[in-house]
Parts: C-alpha cells; structure tokens; sequence
C-alpha cells in the first residue's frame, strides 16, 4: 500500500513539474469557419494518402487494401504483399516519389512476417502500379528481429528537398531494448536513397555495431512525419506513454531520449523514469500533458486557409479531433481544436490542390472547405 501512495505521490510530482515546463499553452475551442466534402467513404481504417501528378489519390486501408480514388469513385489495387493487420500493425503509410512522373515509383510501409522468428515487423518497399495492379515490388528495408506483440510499428514516409527517403518505425514495445539500441531496429528515424542503398553520410555508417540506415533514435512510435515547406526540415510527433506525446525536428545522429527522459509515466499510474532531461538528448519542441495519440502531420502553405498558413495541422486518435498547432520561430504559440468530434483521425495530407484533406476511421477521406 506504501508503494502505491508513493507512486501515486512520484507520478503527480512528475506531472506536475512537466505542466510548468509545458508553460500551460491551453486548446481553445473551435471557431468553425469551414464545412466537410467526402472525398471517398467506406474505407474503415485509412491510414496514408498520398496524390498522382493527375491528381487521383492513392489511399492505404490498414487491413491491407490500396485504393485508387479518381472522381470519388474507388478501385482496389491488385497484386498487393501479404499484410499482417493485427493489432496496431497492418498496410500503414504510402509516399509518391517526387519524380514520379519520370521514374513511376511508390513506396508503402507495412507489418510483415517474413523472417525466421515468430510475429512480424515494418516493411518498406517500392513498387509501380500498372493497369490498377501493383508491379515491380522492390523490398527496401525490413526491421528485424519480429515480435509477436502486437502495437509501435511506427510508420511514416517522407522525403525532403535532397531526394533522401526517411521513414519511421515504433520501438514495437520493447522500450528498454529497442530506442536506445543501434544494433537493433525501432524506435528509430531511417533515411536511405530511394532505391534502398544507405547514404555514405549517414551518421552511424562504418560503425561497428550500429545499424547504418538509422538516421536518429530514442524514439516511442513516430505516427507523424512531415517535411516544413519553409525550411526543408523534417518534423516528427510520437506517441508518449501517459501523458508526453512529443513534437520534434531530426537531427542527424540524435538521441530523443525515450525511455531514459520522458514527460509521461506508465498507464498504470507508475513513474516510468525521474528524468524529463539528460545531457546529450534532445528536447522535444512540445509536448502534449494529457496526451492526445497524434498521428498524422502537415504544414499549412497554402493561401486557402489563410489563417493557417505556416502553420501545423495534427491529428488526434484519442480526442477525435484536428489540432491546429501554431508556431512562431519553431515554437509553439498557440493550440486551437479543428473539425471537434470529426472520429478518430488517422492522417491529414494538404493536397496539391492546395486543400486540406483528413483521414477518419470509418468515414473516409474527408476534405476540408473553407467558408
């Protein structure tokens, strides 16, 4: 009984010294200044989309189909991987190489149970879609060992202004073995060519002992991954335990410190660690006390919104919301809630065309249209 009220006593102190640090920045209320168009419905859990240079859009379902929308109306692409959907694994994110045009490639990330050991991993790999079939399937990087728990795959893909592919994997629930390991895959950031090679810059390339695509780790379960429009820089958020989902921008060869540092606790009240802080481990930009569960990421660049040009859309899983985080000089200034009770928001994309469009568990692609 000792044990739990001091738990209980250790947990609040923490929570409360993360408040202070937070600085409190409070989520105001919507203002709805916009409506809703469904885009495509009927798609039960979409987890990435991505656009075509005709401007269809290609949409990930996590149970393992891929949709081809062009004029609301869906086709499922063929010849598609085995995907093991279980848990909080399953067909996750989907990127378009920015010459698609010319070179016709996609890339998806997914669990997958190739391998000696038992359970599955996250996958990438490349391919080509032709005549609504998936060709040419290429695979780039595969994380080993497998696991048979069943959450933290992670995954988003990015690429940023140089060509290199970065993406995410979770630290598949092994958060004392995987983030801070080098040898071991999860809880990391990745960045590769786009054919899969490692770049010879890559910070832990000729390191024994190290995995040489791993570009930054210390990371929990990176579910939002963006390229800043302005800078070039890519930015992350991750899920936190309880409490402490976190905002950051890679750095290359960086510690983000899960689980040595963190700003939650374990979801049974329990201190997870005494330290928000350690010399050689970034801070996280923000931080989210309670934590929301974001997943899905974008900069606002465009002049349709023009309120929220500049800054950051994130999507909420927990609270069913849109959140519209905006920055000045890469720090958080203000919250506000977008789209309340809109379902549980697994990505938000703005298109090419300019608008945004949001992914929503059991309703679909759901574009938003300013008044």
């Amino acid at each position: 009984m000792k044990t739990i009220f001091l738990s209980l006593i250790l947990s609040t102190f923490f929570c409360c010294k993360a408040q202070e640090k937070l600085n409190d920045i409070p989520l105001k209320e919507e203002v709805k200044t916009y409506s809703f168009e469904t885009v495509v419905a009927d798609i039960s859990i979409p987890w990435g989309i991505a656009w075509l240079p005709d401007g269809s859009m290609l949409i990930t379902e996590k149970s393992g189909e891929l949709y081809h929308i062009q004029n609301k109306q869906k086709t499922t692409i063929k010849n598609m991987p085995k995907v093991v959907n279980r848990g909080q694994g399953g067909l996750l994110d989907i990127a378009v190489h920015p010459e698609y045009a010319t070179n016709g490639w996609i890339y998806m990330t997914y669990s997958d149970d190739s391998g000696e050991e038992k359970g599955s991993n996250t996958k990438l790999i490349r391919a080509k879609i032709e005549n609504e079939s998936l060709t040419q399937i290429e695979e780039l990087y595969k994380a080993n060992p497998n696991s048979t728990k069943s959450h933290h795959f992670g995954s988003r893909i990015e690429f940023d202004n140089e060509g290199y592919l970065y993406f995410t994997i979770g630290d598949r629930g092994s958060h004392f073995e995987n983030p801070q390991d080098l040898t071991k895959d999860g809880g990391k950031v990745y960045r590769l060519h786009d054919d899969g090679r490692i770049p010879s810059d890559n910070p832990f390339v000729g390191r024994a002992n190290a995995k040489e695509a791993v570009y930054s780790f210390g990371h929990r379960n990176p579910q939002g991954m963006t390229k800043n429009p302005f800078t070039g820089e890519i930015w992350t958020h991750e899920h936190g335990p309880k409490g402490g989902d976190e905002l950051n921008i890679i750095k290359k060869a960086a510690n983000y410190g899960w689980p040595v540092i963190s700003y939650g606790i374990n979801y049974d009240g329990s201190v997870l660690t005494k330290l928000t802080e350690k010399d050689g481990m970034e801070q996280p930009l923000y931080y989210w006390l309670p934590s929301i569960a974001p997943s899905g990421m974008t900069f606002v660049s465009s002049d349709i919104y023009p309120d929220w040009k500049g800054d950051l859309l994130v999507g909420s899983l927990v609270f069913q919301y849109l959140e519209l985080v905006k920055l000045k000089d890469n720090k958080v200034i203000e919250r506000q809630k977008i789209a309340t009770d809109i379902g549980r928001l697994r990505d938000v994309m703005q298109g090419p065309d300019g608008y945004i469009y949001m992914a929503v568990e059991g309703k679909g692609i759901l574009k938003i249209i300013p008044n």
